[in-house]
């Protein structure tokens, strides 16, 4: 795959109009008629009706789909706090991959403001104008402070990726790894390098997967969370073991699973050698993994492996999941993304992987064949099939539990209307990319 370089990267982002989403009119208005209804005094009836019945903004407006990206510019991707303005280039890339993947209509909003307190009241007042919030490159602690507390006051989807979309894909691809290997979840031992918000969201949803609590082991860049640490703060406390061990080298003895969440080479090839039979190891620190596809695989030939880069199969990418997820939770007006709906994506996600590759997949990545097993236990994130598993899979899980305003009765025709949706926004890019040659 072609490296991208910082020369074409700039020129990408800087040639032609100016950003990478804009907004676009979705009604007639090339008549004095058309302003008049889109504007005074016709837009004054829809108004009154909202005033009536809130829910009726979800037939009136946008808000039905559309979707704020928000972030303080704490913990952009591997940069660190570089501030709200420095991170717009990455929210505005989310909103990219929102609309081109499930057509869900995004405004990115950099807020400058690191006190969490108030930057969950900010977020608050906006909350009017969206069907959802989508937190993202906020750092921890902070980032599960601000999501709860939005939880808990509003009645639209909050959804920090960092955390959850990892969550997602990796519960997914453990469903499959342990399919294949044969082993039974609830009797993983499972390794957890890294404690930041990814990998307490990770370990959350493997634990509602099926791993038992008591087998889990986290190491953090002070060594393994044990009960006899007084440096934890509230988030880390949850996962102290009672073990008494206290280096990444002793936890991973024996181990069955290593989720790693953390920096490049954490885990040695000495270490890898100490794991379980058919061991499961998911390096998902980028750049560079906790260790490196080649060492693993000369290390071990029984290996399950996945990592976060795109160049090696397996590839852990919250692409799989965050468009998808929200265009379900849009569809059905769901007043939040609950655990339910993020297991329904993962075993949607777990279940696709199974399923015979398209080959419209295969060209798109230059291969012959794909086959579920070791080297395939995720769908590839060019599958169109993703659309109308996933998002009917959280809408329908939505529904079971409560949360959605609106019902689908006719799932086939669901799905075909999801099909029909990127394809058609697909066509209209195809379009405007012809005519900008």
């Amino acid at each position: 795959m072609q490296k991208a370089t910082k020369e074409d990267a700039l020129l990408y982002h800087s040639r032609g109009r100016k950003g990478k989403v804009e907004v676009i009119p979705t009604k007639p208005y090339s008549t004095q008629y058309d302003l008049s209804l889109a504007y005074t005094p016709g837009v004054s009836y829809p108004c009154l009706e909202i005033e009536k019945n809130p829910d009726d903004a979800y037939m009136y407006t946008a808000k039905g789909n559309l979707v704020a990206v928000i972030s303080n510019g704490t913990s952009v991707l591997g940069l660190g706090d570089i501030g709200a303005l420095a991170g717009k280039p990455v929210m505005e890339g989310k909103g990219l991959l929102f609309k081109v993947l499930a057509d869900v209509d995004v405004f990115d909003i950099e807020i400058d403001e690191k006190d969490p307190e108030k930057l969950i009241e900010i977020c608050a007042k906006l909350a009017p104008t969206f069907g959802g919030i989508n937190l993202e490159d906020i750092k921890a602690p902070e980032c599960f402070v601000v999501e709860s507390r939005l939880r808990e006051m509003l009645d639209i989807p909050v959804f920090h990726d960092d955390q959850h979309g990892t969550a997602i894909i990796s519960a997914a691809g453990l469903l499959n790894a342990v399919e294949i290997s044969g082993k039974n979840i609830s009797d993983l031992k499972m390794v957890v390098c890294g404690a930041g918000a990814a990998a307490n969201s990770c370990t959350r949803l493997c634990v509602a997967l099926g791993v038992k609590k008591e087998n889990v082991i986290m190491v953090d860049s002070k060594g393994v969370i044990t009960t006899r640490r007084s440096d934890l703060n509230t988030y880390k406390r949850e996962w102290a073991t009672n073990l008494n061990i206290s280096t990444l080298a002793e936890a991973v003895k024996g181990a069955d699973l290593f989720l790693g969440l953390s920096v490049g080479n954490m885990l040695t090839s000495e270490m890898l050698s100490t794991m379980a039979p058919d061991p499961i190891v998911f390096a998902m620190a980028n750049p560079d993994p906790e260790i490196s596809y080649e060492e693993a695989l000369a290390t071990r030939d029984d290996l399950i492996f996945a990592t976060g880069r795109s160049d090696y199969p397996n590839q852990i990418n919250n692409l799989l999941g965050f468009p998808y997820i929200f265009r379900g939770a849009l569809d059905v007006r769901a007043r939040t993304i609950n655990r339910e709906m993020k297991l329904a994506a993962a075993r949607a996600l777990a279940g696709l992987a199974r399923e015979k590759v398209p080959e419209a997949v295969l060209r798109a990545y230059g291969l012959e064949n794909l086959e579920f097993g070791r080297a395939y236990i995720i769908p590839k994130p060019l599958d169109p099939r993703l659309i109308s598993r996933v998002a009917p899979a959280v809408a329908r899980a939505a529904m079971e539990t409560g949360v959605a305003r609106f019902h689908i009765e006719d799932w086939d025709a669901y799905a075909l209307r999801l099909d029909s949706r990127i394809r058609e926004h697909i066509k209209r890019i195809s379009d405007i990319c012809c005519l900008s040659v």
